[in-house]
């Protein structure tokens, strides 16, 4: 069985919102699924930066280095390397 690209969600709309929602998506010729798609894309594209949940990983791990932020890139190849041989 075929996995959904996308995932079904339910929810509930007042009238107003659900007629609004219909007649703009019907003048730009794409389905209201799409519609509300991309109303949230936009929403999230629009989030201040301090707001974005994948900001939340800042900070969760503790190396117990200092200089973790401008060395990481040497820090990295160091373990390729250690991991490689």
């Amino acid at each position: 069985m075929r996995a959904l690209a996308k995932k079904p969600i339910q929810i509930y709309l007042e009238p107003t919102q659900d007629k609004a929602l219909r007649v703009l998506a019907q003048r730009k010729g794409i389905s209201l699924a799409e519609l509300i798609r991309r109303t949230i894309d936009h929403y999230l594209a629009e989030l201040p930066v301090e707001e974005d949940p994948a900001l939340r990983v800042i900070g969760l791990g503790h190396s117990g280095r200092e200089d973790m932020a401008s060395k990481h890139d040497d820090y990295l190849a160091a373990f390729t390397r250690e991991e490689t041989l």
